[in-house]
Protein backbone atom coordinates (compact mmCIF):
# COMPACT_ATOMS: atom_id res chain seq x y z
CA UNK A 1 0.00 0.00 0.00
CA UNK A 2 1.22 3.40 -0.97
CA UNK A 3 4.78 3.63 -2.01
CA UNK A 4 6.96 1.17 -0.71
CA UNK A 5 9.65 2.42 -2.74
CA UNK A 6 9.64 5.05 -0.50
CA UNK A 7 13.03 6.39 1.15
CA UNK A 8 12.39 7.02 4.88
CA UNK A 9 14.70 7.45 7.67
CA UNK A 10 13.94 3.87 9.74
CA UNK A 11 15.19 5.46 13.02
CA UNK A 12 15.41 3.13 15.72
CA UNK A 13 14.15 0.53 13.23
CA UNK A 14 17.48 0.34 11.85
CA UNK A 15 19.17 -1.78 15.52
CA UNK A 16 18.55 -4.62 14.49
CA UNK A 17 21.51 -4.28 11.37
CA UNK A 18 23.49 -1.71 13.91
CA UNK A 19 23.66 -4.57 16.21
CA UNK A 20 24.31 -7.22 13.84
CA UNK A 21 27.32 -5.07 12.58
CA UNK A 22 28.58 -4.81 15.84
CA UNK A 23 28.30 -9.07 16.34
CA UNK A 24 29.92 -8.80 12.85
CA UNK A 25 33.36 -6.72 14.55
CA UNK A 26 33.16 -9.00 17.26
CA UNK A 27 30.61 -7.68 19.97
CA UNK A 28 30.81 -10.39 22.85
CA UNK A 29 27.09 -9.88 23.90
CA UNK A 30 24.25 -12.65 24.00
CA UNK A 31 20.68 -13.06 25.66
CA UNK A 32 19.41 -9.90 27.10
CA UNK A 33 22.45 -7.74 26.83
CA UNK A 34 22.39 -8.44 22.98
CA UNK A 35 18.94 -7.70 23.39
CA UNK A 36 19.56 -4.41 24.78
CA UNK A 37 22.11 -3.89 22.05
CA UNK A 38 19.14 -3.43 19.50
CA UNK A 39 16.93 -1.67 21.98
CA UNK A 40 14.83 1.91 22.46
CA UNK A 41 14.16 0.85 25.91
CA UNK A 42 12.10 2.49 28.45
CA UNK A 43 14.43 3.07 30.79
CA UNK A 44 13.44 1.11 33.46
CA UNK A 45 15.64 -0.24 36.40
CA UNK A 46 16.67 -3.31 34.76
CA UNK A 47 17.26 -1.42 31.33
CA UNK A 48 19.94 0.97 33.13
CA UNK A 49 21.20 -1.55 35.49
CA UNK A 50 22.16 -3.80 32.20
CA UNK A 51 23.69 -0.21 30.30
CA UNK A 52 26.08 -0.52 33.12
CA UNK A 53 26.73 -4.16 32.68
CA UNK A 54 28.00 -3.64 29.13
CA UNK A 55 29.83 -0.65 30.05
CA UNK A 56 31.48 -2.83 33.13
CA UNK A 57 32.26 -5.06 29.66
CA UNK A 58 34.22 -2.40 28.36
CA UNK A 59 36.18 -0.84 31.52
CA UNK A 60 33.93 2.18 31.08
CA UNK A 61 31.74 4.33 33.09
CA UNK A 62 28.20 6.11 32.03
CA UNK A 63 30.42 9.18 31.02
CA UNK A 64 31.34 7.36 28.12
CA UNK A 65 28.21 7.78 26.60
CA UNK A 66 27.67 10.30 23.97
CA UNK A 67 23.54 9.70 24.32
CA UNK A 68 22.10 13.45 24.80
CA UNK A 69 21.04 13.82 28.24
CA UNK A 70 17.41 12.36 28.15
CA UNK A 71 14.28 11.50 30.38
CA UNK A 72 13.33 7.87 30.15
CA UNK A 73 11.04 7.19 27.33
CA UNK A 74 8.17 5.42 29.30
CA UNK A 75 6.12 8.20 30.35
CA UNK A 76 5.27 6.54 33.74
CA UNK A 77 8.86 6.08 34.44
CA UNK A 78 9.41 9.82 33.47
CA UNK A 79 7.20 10.51 36.19
CA UNK A 80 8.49 8.36 38.73
CA UNK A 81 12.09 9.79 38.31
CA UNK A 82 10.11 13.39 38.23
CA UNK A 83 8.86 12.22 41.92
CA UNK A 84 11.92 11.02 43.06
CA UNK A 85 14.15 14.46 41.81
CA UNK A 86 15.73 13.01 39.18
CA UNK A 87 17.03 14.46 36.08
CA UNK A 88 18.04 14.27 32.58
CA UNK A 89 20.92 11.92 31.91
CA UNK A 90 22.60 9.86 28.83
CA UNK A 91 22.10 6.50 30.16
CA UNK A 92 18.19 7.39 30.28
CA UNK A 93 18.46 8.00 26.70
CA UNK A 94 16.37 5.17 25.05
CA UNK A 95 19.57 4.64 22.94
CA UNK A 96 21.74 4.34 25.51
CA UNK A 97 22.38 0.33 25.10
CA UNK A 98 23.32 0.67 21.65
CA UNK A 99 25.70 3.17 22.41
CA UNK A 100 27.06 0.74 25.27
CA UNK A 101 27.63 -2.15 22.67
CA UNK A 102 29.30 0.19 20.18
CA UNK A 103 31.84 1.48 22.62
CA UNK A 104 32.10 -2.17 24.03
CA UNK A 105 32.87 -3.33 19.85
CA UNK A 106 35.31 0.09 19.93
CA UNK A 107 37.31 -1.55 23.17
CA UNK A 108 37.43 -5.24 22.11
CA UNK A 109 38.97 -3.65 18.58
CA UNK A 110 41.33 -1.31 20.30
CA UNK A 111 39.36 1.59 18.70
CA UNK A 112 39.13 4.49 19.47
CA UNK A 113 36.11 5.12 22.15
CA UNK A 114 36.15 9.32 22.21
CA UNK A 115 35.02 9.44 18.65
CA UNK A 116 32.61 6.25 18.21
CA UNK A 117 29.94 8.08 16.14
CA UNK A 118 31.99 10.09 13.65
CA UNK A 119 30.52 8.25 10.57
CA UNK A 120 34.41 7.43 9.55
CA UNK A 121 34.76 5.43 12.63
CA UNK A 122 35.61 1.91 12.41
CA UNK A 123 32.68 0.98 14.09
CA UNK A 124 30.15 3.54 11.87
CA UNK A 125 31.94 1.95 9.03
CA UNK A 126 31.16 -1.80 9.32
CA UNK A 127 27.58 -0.52 10.44
CA UNK A 128 27.04 1.20 7.25
CA UNK A 129 28.18 -1.62 5.34
CA UNK A 130 25.92 -4.26 6.94
CA UNK A 131 23.37 -1.81 6.29
CA UNK A 132 24.50 -1.68 2.45
CA UNK A 133 24.66 -5.62 1.98
CA UNK A 134 21.18 -6.20 3.95
CA UNK A 135 19.49 -3.60 1.98
CA UNK A 136 21.10 -4.37 -1.23
CA UNK A 137 22.97 -0.91 -2.09
CA UNK A 138 24.50 1.85 -0.38
CA UNK A 139 22.31 4.44 2.11
CA UNK A 140 19.94 6.41 -0.02
CA UNK A 141 20.64 9.26 2.85
CA UNK A 142 22.72 9.83 5.52
CA UNK A 143 21.45 11.81 8.27
CA UNK A 144 22.19 11.97 12.07
CA UNK A 145 19.77 10.34 14.35
CA UNK A 146 18.51 11.76 17.64
CA UNK A 147 21.07 10.04 19.75
CA UNK A 148 23.97 11.48 17.61
CA UNK A 149 24.48 8.60 16.08
CA UNK A 150 25.18 8.17 11.80
CA UNK A 151 21.31 7.99 10.70
CA UNK A 152 21.21 5.70 7.05
CA UNK A 153 18.09 5.87 5.07
CA UNK A 154 16.51 3.40 2.43
CA UNK A 155 13.20 2.55 0.16
CA UNK A 156 10.82 1.12 3.13
CA UNK A 157 10.65 -1.96 1.42
CA UNK A 158 14.63 -2.65 1.65
CA UNK A 159 14.00 -1.96 5.51
CA UNK A 160 11.69 -4.70 5.41
CA UNK A 161 13.87 -6.98 3.23
CA UNK A 162 17.38 -6.06 5.58
CA UNK A 163 15.72 -7.47 8.67
CA UNK A 164 13.75 -10.46 7.32
CA UNK A 165 17.36 -11.73 5.88
CA UNK A 166 18.56 -11.29 9.42
CA UNK A 167 15.74 -13.50 10.70
CA UNK A 168 16.64 -15.92 8.21
CA UNK A 169 20.39 -16.40 8.83
CA UNK A 170 21.09 -20.13 10.27
CA UNK A 171 21.60 -21.44 13.06
CA UNK A 172 25.16 -20.58 14.25
CA UNK A 173 25.22 -17.26 12.62
CA UNK A 174 25.42 -13.88 13.96
CA UNK A 175 21.71 -13.26 12.58
CA UNK A 176 20.27 -16.25 14.72
CA UNK A 177 22.46 -15.68 17.65
CA UNK A 178 20.87 -11.86 17.35
CA UNK A 179 17.30 -12.87 16.92
CA UNK A 180 17.51 -15.82 19.54
CA UNK A 181 18.31 -12.21 21.83
CA UNK A 182 15.22 -10.43 21.07
CA UNK A 183 12.64 -13.45 21.30
CA UNK A 184 14.15 -14.41 24.30
CA UNK A 185 14.32 -11.21 25.99
CA UNK A 186 11.60 -8.81 24.48
CA UNK A 187 10.93 -6.53 27.29
CA UNK A 188 14.69 -5.30 26.72
CA UNK A 189 13.94 -4.95 23.22
CA UNK A 190 11.19 -2.21 24.38
CA UNK A 191 9.87 -1.96 27.84
CA UNK A 192 7.64 -3.99 30.14
CA UNK A 193 4.62 -1.55 28.93
CA UNK A 194 5.23 -1.29 25.24
CA UNK A 195 3.25 -2.77 22.18
CA UNK A 196 6.39 -4.54 21.29
CA UNK A 197 6.56 -6.36 24.53
CA UNK A 198 3.40 -7.51 23.95
CA UNK A 199 3.09 -8.69 20.07
CA UNK A 200 6.31 -10.88 20.82
CA UNK A 201 5.30 -11.83 24.01
CA UNK A 202 1.79 -13.36 22.53
CA UNK A 203 3.40 -14.49 19.26
CA UNK A 204 7.31 -15.65 20.28
CA UNK A 205 9.10 -16.48 17.02
CA UNK A 206 7.87 -12.59 15.62
CA UNK A 207 10.85 -10.50 15.88
CA UNK A 208 9.40 -6.34 16.33
CA UNK A 209 11.04 -3.22 16.38
CA UNK A 210 9.43 0.46 16.23
CA UNK A 211 10.96 3.43 15.22
CA UNK A 212 10.28 6.95 15.80
CA UNK A 213 8.29 9.36 13.93
CA UNK A 214 6.11 6.20 13.60
CA UNK A 215 7.70 3.29 11.56
CA UNK A 216 7.14 0.24 12.76
CA UNK A 217 9.13 -3.80 11.33
CA UNK A 218 7.85 -7.13 12.06
CA UNK A 219 9.70 -10.25 10.73
CA UNK A 220 7.60 -13.68 10.98
CA UNK A 221 9.83 -16.72 11.86
CA UNK A 222 10.23 -18.01 7.48
CA UNK A 223 11.41 -13.93 7.15
CA UNK A 224 8.22 -12.95 5.76
CA UNK A 225 8.43 -9.28 7.36
CA UNK A 226 6.44 -6.28 7.37
CA UNK A 227 7.72 -2.59 7.26
CA UNK A 228 5.52 0.46 7.65
CA UNK A 229 6.04 4.03 8.27
CA UNK A 230 3.05 6.88 8.87
CA UNK A 231 3.66 9.81 6.69
CA UNK A 232 2.82 12.33 8.95
CA UNK A 233 5.07 11.02 11.66
CA UNK A 234 1.78 10.33 13.93
CA UNK A 235 2.14 7.40 16.46
CA UNK A 236 -1.55 6.90 17.29
CA UNK A 237 -2.52 4.43 14.17
CA UNK A 238 0.96 2.78 13.76
CA UNK A 239 0.09 -0.72 16.04
CA UNK A 240 -3.51 -0.96 14.68
CA UNK A 241 -2.12 -0.44 10.86
CA UNK A 242 0.52 -3.14 11.74
CA UNK A 243 -1.68 -5.63 13.62
CA UNK A 244 -4.23 -5.41 10.76
CA UNK A 245 -1.39 -6.14 8.72
CA UNK A 246 -0.55 -9.06 10.74
CA UNK A 247 -4.26 -10.03 10.85
CA UNK A 248 -4.32 -10.26 6.81
CA UNK A 249 -1.17 -12.06 7.03
CA UNK A 250 -3.07 -15.24 8.97
CA UNK A 251 -1.65 -14.41 12.52
CA UNK A 252 -4.90 -14.58 14.89
CA UNK A 253 -4.79 -12.83 18.81
CA UNK A 254 -6.71 -9.66 20.53
CA UNK A 255 -3.57 -7.78 20.61
CA UNK A 256 -3.77 -7.53 17.14
CA UNK A 257 -7.50 -5.97 16.89
CA UNK A 258 -6.28 -3.19 19.63
CA UNK A 259 -7.75 -0.17 18.68
CA UNK A 260 -6.56 3.08 20.31
CA UNK A 261 -9.44 5.00 21.77
CA UNK A 262 -10.59 8.45 21.18
CA UNK A 263 -11.38 9.96 24.28
CA UNK A 264 -13.30 13.06 25.20
CA UNK A 265 -14.14 14.16 28.70
CA UNK A 266 -12.88 11.23 30.40
CA UNK A 267 -15.09 9.12 28.39
CA UNK A 268 -14.11 6.60 24.81
CA UNK A 269 -16.34 8.51 21.71
CA UNK A 270 -14.46 6.43 19.20
CA UNK A 271 -11.59 4.36 18.31
CA UNK A 272 -8.88 4.14 15.39
CA UNK A 273 -9.96 1.51 12.70
CA UNK A 274 -7.81 0.49 9.79
CA UNK A 275 -10.07 0.41 6.39
CA UNK A 276 -8.40 -1.94 4.59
Amino acid sequence: MGDPGTVIFPRSANKPIQALGMLRAGLPLDGRLLALASASHSGEPFHLDAVREILSLARLDESALQTPPSYPLDPHVHADLLRAGGVRAPILMDCSGKHAAMLLTCVVNDWDVTSYLDPDHPVQKIITATFTELTDGPPSAVGTDGCGAPLLGTPLQQLARAIGRIVQEGPGSHGARLVGAMRSHPEYVSGTGRAERELMATFPQLVAKSGAESVYVVALPDGTTFALKIEDGAERPLYAVMGRMLELAGLDADVLRARPPILAGGQQVGEVRTAF
